[in-house]
């Protein structure tokens, strides 16, 4: 001890020396490796002795070919494959470095990245090697669920929330969202309750498939409560909580016409488990959107995009206490997503009434279409989040539209109807809505930005002196309501986009005169390029095409023109001159001259009339066949 004390006294009295002279020492610093360390994952391996992290890869795909492709299923698949590509070509290294020391991992492609659980030598080993971008925290954590009003069993014709934005009108048209997938992630879903088992792609009528339909991304308890009735790797569609059900039947359910609480009853439905009784981790939810991507069977295998849904309902987010203290932990799984033609509809957040309180992903992405809560009466609920989103320095205007969320009653397990409000009773709505709009316009799937934009366009435009981010009080779109509450009609008849009219000149003419017709094609929408145009004018009997504008093809008394695209606002102008026949007498009348587009109608305009000698002539405008 003596010889150990003498050893140290020259070592103090250099440091006094330093002191005295002016030399001013280097404080501590902690080793630059910790920079790219979440601090949980830190501080939870020191106390714990190992925490579950994502590896995040610094190579990351570059999808930028995706936007040129129309095609959603094409899409997909490229996006699949480049994803796929990147993974394939950076990971292995890694992963036998993980075999070897020992670790529990799982990778994911939807972002190059590898959830692990290891103890303190495994983030220091894995924080310095080369290629690795940062270990995100991915902790458990209960979530707060928005509460859940009293049971009914009864059922009331048409839940009003769905009443309020038009969807029975959009119904009447024959529009239902048929031939449309939608994904849901949630706390699972009750796939055999009355008002979701006939929409459910896994059911065929009399047997059920759930591979490529369904997929639990609970793989290990998260929560301290035991007993979970679906338990984990569940091979069928369980909820265990009756958030995801209800959620599921907003969006689509119904029995048959007494009991319509969905917006689109006609659509097809697949899901996903990422919670467990309502906790979830950043790891559990890239899963799910990684499997919705390129679904799979029940073993994770034989991946195909072109089994993935055009629309994901997201009624939940992720908290910094979940481990997205850095928001951007999933900006680049939803672009992913986004990129391969899915929309991702997200909950706002029930952080309200203040500004500036959407804070969690994925609503603050601009990749994500984010909904805010409104009542029956169109007033935003004192709970829902408000932008503008500043937690990243974006200062983005967020919502983008607002849906009711307000006493939404819906479908809960195993077979009843209960009440509940948040942003996540919003979302479904949203979501249904998409399906509505694709069915009515099939040319639109993949098309994420086109969606968008009809149901921005179209929304009922609501105010706010709330003067959140700056907002004036007659602004729109603005940071409380977005573009304004959803309306599903007027989506679909902005979606619809062309008008068609007819003039003919001159107004009075005599048998053995020249008639000239003028057809004038409109593109209303303002947002959405025509494509693929047809414009058929089916002459009368008895009349003879003289003229007509070039270019056009004609097939006896069938004149027709063609375009690739008409754009934003454009009109399209098209004339045939013809002579009416010497000896016409009585009415003369044309009831067949349309215009077709890929996935477009017409809005017919108004007729009009020609007297010949003492008679009229009544064009007549129909849709096309």
């Amino acid at each position: 001890m003596r010889r150990l004390a003498l050893t140290l006294l020259p070592a103090c009295l250099v440091l006094a020396i330093l002191a005295l002279s002016g030399w001013i020492l280097p404080a501590f610093s902690a080793p630059a490796w910790q920079a790219d360390v979440d601090p949980w994952v830190l501080e939870t391996v020191e106390a714990e002795g190992e925490a579950e992290f994502l590896v995040y890869l610094s190579a990351q795909a570059d999808l930028a070919g995706a936007d040129t492709i129309a095609d959603k299923a094409a899409r997909g698949a490229y996006v699949v494959e480049q994803l796929r590509a990147t993974a394939a070509r950076t990971q292995p290294a890694l992963i036998a470095e993980l075999e070897q020391m020992g670790v529990a991992y799982r990778p994911y492609w939807i972002a190059n990245m590898i959830w692990v659980r290891g103890d303190a030598a495994a983030v220091e080993r894995l924080a310095q090697r080369a290629g690795v971008a940062h270990l995100y925290a991915n902790p458990r954590v209960r979530l707060e669920l928005p509460a859940t009003g009293p049971a009914s069993q009864a059922a009331t014709a048409v839940e009003p929330g769905v009443e309020r934005i038009g969807a029975p009108d959009v119904w009447a048209l024959g529009i239902t969202g048929e031939r449309v997938v939608v994904g849901g992630q949630d706390t699972g879903y009750a796939w055999e309750h009355p008002a979701l088992k006939n929409q459910y792609r896994g059911w065929n009528g009399s047997t059920a498939d759930h591979n490529f339909n369904w997929h639990d991304a609970i793989h290990s308890e998260l929560t301290p409560f035991p007993d979970n009735p679906c338990g984990l790797d569940s091979p069928v569609p369980c909820d265990d909580n009756s958030h995801g059900t209800h959620t599921m039947g907003t969006i689509l359910g119904d029995v048959g016409g007494a009991n319509q609480i969905g917006v689109a009853p006609g659509a097809r439905w697949i899901g996903c488990r990422n919670m467990e009784q309502g906790v979830g981790t950043p790891a559990t939810y890239s899963e799910c959107f990684q499997w919705f991507v390129a679904p799979t069977d029940l073993d994770g295998d034989n991946a195909n995009p072109a089994l993935a849904p055009d629309v994901i309902s997201n009624s939940w987010t992720c908290t910094p206490g979940e481990g997205c203290t850095d928001r951007n932990l999933l900006l680049g799984v939803v672009e992913n997503v986004r990129a391969a033609g899915i929309v991702v509809v997200s909950a706002a957040g029930n952080a309200g009434p203040e500004c500036s309180t959407i804070t969690e992903p994925p609503g603050i992405y601009d990749a994500a279409f984010t909904v805010g809560a409104t009542d029956l009466s169109d007033t935003i609920a004192s709970f829902s989040s408000r932008g503008p989103v500043t937690v990243d320095g974006s200062g983005r205007l967020k919502p983008d539209v607002t849906a009711p969320g307000v006493g939404v009653r819906s479908a809960v397990p195993p077979s009843g109807y209960g009440y509940k409000s948040g942003t996540s009773m919003a979302t479904p709505h949203v979501a249904g809505l998409v399906a509505l709009l694709l069915q009515a316009r099939p040319d639109l799937r993949g098309n994420v930005e086109a969606i968008e934009t009809v149901i921005r366009q179209s929304a009922v435009p609501l105010t706010s002196d709330q003067g959140c981010g700056g907002d004036g009080p007659a602004d729109v779109p603005n940071n409380v309501y977005g573009y304004g509450r959803i309306d599903a009609l007027a989506a679909i008849n902005a979606a619809q986009g062309l008008q068609l009219t007819k003039q003919a000149a001159p107004e009075s003419l005599f048998p053995g005169e020249t008639l000239t017709f003028t057809l004038r094609v409109e593109n209303l929408h303002q947002a959405l390029p025509q494509t693929d145009l047809v414009l058929t004018e089916t002459l009368p009997a008895g009349l003879t095409l003289l003229d007509a504008t070039a270019p056009y093809d004609q097939i006896g008394g069938v004149v027709r023109w063609t375009r690739p695209q008409l754009e934003d606002g454009a009109s399209w102008v098209v004339t045939a001159t013809a002579t009416v026949p010497a000896g016409a007498s009585g009415l003369i009348v044309n009831d067949a001259y349309w215009v077709s587009s890929a996935g477009a109608g017409v809005t017919p305009g108004v007729p009009v009339a020609v007297r010949v000698g003492h008679l009229r002539y009544f064009p007549v405008l129909e849709q096309a066949p």
